[in-house]
């Protein structure tokens, strides 16, 4: 059976609520505080293991309460721990969220997540054949570097969710399978080009997220554009991720890219109708009903 290997981030979400953003030197009051696990590599592993697909988690978490209520949070949600360390005199690594005006603000603290390293022999312990790599920006690049290119000569597909924004080297870009950024993240990457020239430069690679406007790609002939679905907005944190764990298990099951993209649309807008990253997300079961009335 083939699996997802999730390479990436591990956090606890350290979430306000508020019903105004503040601005630079501005207190206002909030609502409500939660914690809640989180991390993009965690979100997309939980994200799919919740839409049926085989899922390993591949990261790190400090020696503290936070790390070992993640690790029981995975086990919860099916997605296989055997591969996360815990990094002593290590904290877990958290999300500052504010939740407001139906959007939200996030500064990531990486901690244990800036040890989310291999050796050569580990890689060829951790991927064969039957993997399909899911990969983040919330780890050192040049971990992100290694895993691509290790894929790249062992053909191991490889769907990179460029988030946060950073620069990539130019190798990244070639040798992933699938590069997945909002439209804020490819105008960072692609700087004087436009999304529909970028487009045609990676068809069949190259999907841009696009928010409430949806998806766009292209498929060697023309650009596709696959559109959101209507939603009640609880919390947007984790939509993006959705999209990526639930593009992942789609593609993992031989379906066609457009297809693919679809299933992915709903589930990550049927993940903003709940609260939390994690909880918000949406099973099998409720994408396949969605999809039957789009």
């Amino acid at each position: 059976m083939k699996r997802i290997v999730v390479i990436g981030s591990i956090s606890m979400d350290l979430v306000v609520t508020s019903d105004k953003r503040p601005q630079a030197g501005e207190t206002v009051i909030g609502e409500s505080f939660r914690t809640v696990p989180g991390g993009k590599g965690a979100n997309q592993a939980v994200a799919a293991s919740k839409l049926g697909s085989a899922v390993q988690m591949v990261g790190c978490v400090g020696n503290d309460p936070f790390g070992q209520q993640i690790v029981e949070n995975f086990k919860q949600y099916g997605v296989d721990v055997a591969h996360v360390r815990v990094i002593p005199n290590e904290v877990t690594g958290t999300a500052h969220i504010v939740l407001a005006e139906a959007d939200n603000s996030i500064v990531v603290v990486q901690s244990a997540n800036k040890q989310v390293i291999f050796t050569e022999e580990e890689l060829n312990q951790l991927l064969d054949e039957q993997s399909f790599v899911l990969l983040q920006l919330e780890i050192p690049i040049e971990t992100v570097r290694q895993v691509t290119a290790y894929c790249k000569e062992k053909g191991i597909p490889v769907l990179l969710n460029p988030a946060p924004s950073q620069p990539l080297p130019p190798e990244v870009i070639e040798d992933v399978t699938y590069l997945t950024p909002n439209e804020h993240e490819c105008r960072d990457l692609f700087k004087g080009l436009s999304v529909y020239e970028v487009l045609e430069r990676y068809p069949n690679k190259l999907l841009v997220t696009e928010g409430v406007r949806g998806v766009r790609f292209h498929d060697g002939r023309e650009v596709r554009h696959v559109p959101a679905i209507r939603a009640n907005v609880v919390d947007t944190t984790g939509a993006g991720d959705t999209f990526n764990g639930a593009l992942a298990v789609s593609l993992i099951e031989q379906d066609d890219l457009e297809t693919a993209v679809r299933f992915a649309v709903v589930a990550s807008g049927m993940s903003v109708e709940g609260f939390g990253a994690q909880g918000g997300m949406p099973t099998r079961e409720d994408v396949q009903q969605r999809l039957e009335r789009v």
